[in-house]
């Protein structure tokens, strides 16, 4: 039996929100964040989704799982169409993690659970029938559906990653130096394309959470953060050298959104790229 970071005398989460949406071709959510954790679950069709300046595709019976805080939004492309589950979820209290937390900081944010779909289907499918039907105690009884949804996706996600640190018990640590010099390799290359932990994880055939888990025990820091490091120095020498607009160096290194990257670059470097420019 494995431990999933939660108590029943304590698990309580508070609903904020549960809706099911179409999202049509062409639509666009702009980028942004909440203070409360939000689980999407995907019933069917396909998008891409921007998270923290990464892109990554998501199709039916992936989990999306944003922490407090996470910037996130998506393009629906031309000739696609998708739908969806959101729930909104304040007050998750579990062991090892900050508060509001799901999953850890630096885990992947999309979850490819179709080995499961039945199991989370019939958990979007209570909890919209409750929805609609309304009658009295439906609020409770969404609550517990969504319960039940967070404590499936708990034991998926943990089970998955137990099994991976099973098979990855006989890496040493120069396999584990290789691996993080293939990623930084890729990343330096790459950097001005869009990346996701998803597709590098298909190039070495490992997990994106053994992926981040490997590269943070030999460098100290994850893969994302390590990409946003490259992506901000290059930024910064061609602000330095002068001649482009903010927006256009933002694109040259792999953020669409200009106001993100300003937002990230002022964080990192202390001084808006604004004032950068020469």
């Amino acid at each position: 039996m494995h431990y999933l970071g939660i108590r029943p005398e304590n698990f309580n989460p508070q609903v904020y929100f549960t809706f099911r949406n179409r999202y049509e071709e062409n639509h666009v959510t702009k980028v942004h964040s909440h203070d409360f954790v939000t689980m999407i679950y995907v019933m069917s069709g396909s998008c891409t989704y921007t998270i923290n300046g990464i892109s990554y595709r998501v199709r039916k019976g992936d989990m999306l799982v944003f922490n407090a805080d996470v910037t996130h939004g998506k393009t629906v492309g031309a000739g696609e169409e998708i739908m969806e589950l959101h729930v909104g979820l304040g007050n998750i209290c579990i062991d090892g993690l900050p508060r509001n937390h799901l999953v850890p900081p630096d885990a992947p944010p999309v979850y490819h659970l179709q080995g499961y779909e039945q199991q989370f289907i019939s958990c979007c499918s209570d909890i919209c029938a409750e929805q609609e039907n309304n009658l009295p105690g439906c609020e409770l009884m969404i609550k517990v559906h969504v319960m039940r949804m967070m404590v499936l996706f708990l034991q998926t996600t943990k089970t998955d990653i137990h099994r991976s640190a099973n098979t990855l018990s006989g890496i040493d640590s120069s396999d584990k130096s290789v691996i993080v010099n293939t990623l930084m390799k890729y990343m330096n290359e790459n950097y001005m394309h869009q990346i996701s932990l998803e597709t590098i994880s298909k190039k070495i055939y490992l997990s994106p959470a053994y992926i981040s888990k490997v590269f943070k025990e030999e460098t100290g820091e994850t893969p994302i953060n390590y990409l946003i490091k490259i992506r901000l120095a290059k930024a910064r020498e061609m602000l330095m050298a002068g001649g482009q607009s903010v927006k256009a160096v933002a694109r040259a290194v792999g953020y669409d959104d200009a106001y993100y990257f300003s937002k990230l670059y002022k964080k990192y470097h202390g001084v808006a790229p604004s004032k950068e420019r020469r």
